[in-house]
Order: structure tokens, then sequence, then C-alpha cells
């Protein structure tokens, strides 16, 4: 399934991003090594050669590539022979499902309003933003509730077969999982739950995440 590690793979990653844990995920999944370049994007410079400015960004021999789903397809098909994506329409529908639900509706109340607020912002030196902390857990309900329907359903999120959408995803929860507010929710959705919980104990996820709470 994997290969050899490649010294021509430069990620561009920022620790405490969820994304940037995604790709570096795939990364291990694939036995893949990558010379690691440390930004901040909100730092203002131009550091990223991302054009929007942010991360991560993989580039390997002459190859530029942004946007979190587009590099962890390429990195399973160029270095994993595609063992990530599911060979049945309908598996790999779901598949995109999840990656589009992590992107257009989970990260925001995710990451940015309930981590980012509850324990980001203190470690910035700022006072948690309550307000943003309840509208992302309400936000957070229709987006838990849709994943655990297709976590239940088994075509994907099944913790048994890995797919990009797994990869995809972990993180996020992971940092909503990291609050307090978050773990409650998120146990009230079992097959999300056993899903997340099966993720968390692959390596790949415990050596890669930046979380320490």
């Amino acid at each position: 399934m994997s290969n050899p590690p490649h010294e021509t793979l430069t990620l561009y990653t920022y620790p405490p991003s969820s994304y940037c844990q995604s790709v570096r995920m795939m990364l291990a999944e694939c036995g893949l090594e990558a010379r690691i370049v440390e930004i901040d994007p909100f730092a203002g410079t131009d550091a990223t050669p991302h054009p929007f400015h942010a991360v991560p960004v993989l580039e390997e021999e002459g190859l530029q590539l942004y946007e979190t789903a587009a590099i962890l397809r390429y990195l399973d098909a160029a270095h994993a022979d595609g063992c990530f994506t599911p060979g049945d329409p309908r598996s790999l529908a779901r598949m995109a499902q999840v990656e589009g639900i992590a992107d257009s509706w989970g990260y925001w109340p995710l990451v940015r309003q309930v981590y980012g607020e509850r324990i980001f912002a203190p470690l910035d030196g700022k006072r948690p933003d309550e307000a943003i902390i309840a509208e992302g857990l309400e936000r957070a309900r229709r987006v838990l509730s849709a994943l655990d329907d297709i976590a239940e359903e088994g075509l994907v999120l099944s913790g048994r077969v890995l797919t990009l959408a797994d990869v995809h995803l972990a993180p996020m929860l992971g940092f909503f999982a990291a609050t307090a507010e978050g773990k409650e929710m998120l146990a009230g959705h079992p097959a999300l739950q056993g899903w997340f919980d099966a993720m968390a104990r692959r390596q790949s996820y415990r050596s890669t995440s930046p979380l320490t709470t």
C-alpha cells in the first residue's frame, strides 16, 4: 500500500490547524515523510505560497497543491494506489459528501467558533466570546446529526475501512471534542462517537494531533 518516504515532498503547515493535521495524517497513513515548513497564516506575511495566504500547501517535483481535499486525493492516487478512495459509486459519493459537509458546514462552527473561542483564544491571551461559542454549538447540532446518520449507514465513517472522508473529518471532530461542550454533544451521537473513538486510536491521528487537552 505505502511507498518509501519521498524527500521531494514539502508541506507548508500551521500546527494548530485541523486541515494541516488531515494532511499529516494522510502522509503517515501512506508511509511518507515530508519536509515541514511551519508558518503562521495569521501573521500577515507571504511565507506561504498559497494564493489566499492559507495552509496547508503541498509541493512535490514542481507540483504545488492547496485545498485539503485536493491534497488528500493526490496523495492517495500518487502514493497509495487509490486505496483510500472507495470503488463503489455509493461509498464514493458518501465520501465526497462528508468532505463537503466538513468544509461547508462543519469547520466554522466546530473549529473556529467552539474550539477557537473556548481553547485557542485563552492560549492567545483572549477571553472566550460566549456568544460565538453558543452560536457554534447551535450550528454544530445539525452537522453532527447529519454525520451521525452517515456513520450509522456505514458506507463511510465506519471505523473499519479508512477513506479520505475519515482523514478529512477526524481532526475537526477532535478539535471540537477537545472542549467540554463539544465532547458532551458528540456523546449524544453514538455512531459518530464510535467512529471518532476508532479514529482517535490510530497511530496516524495520535502522532499528528496538536491537541494537549
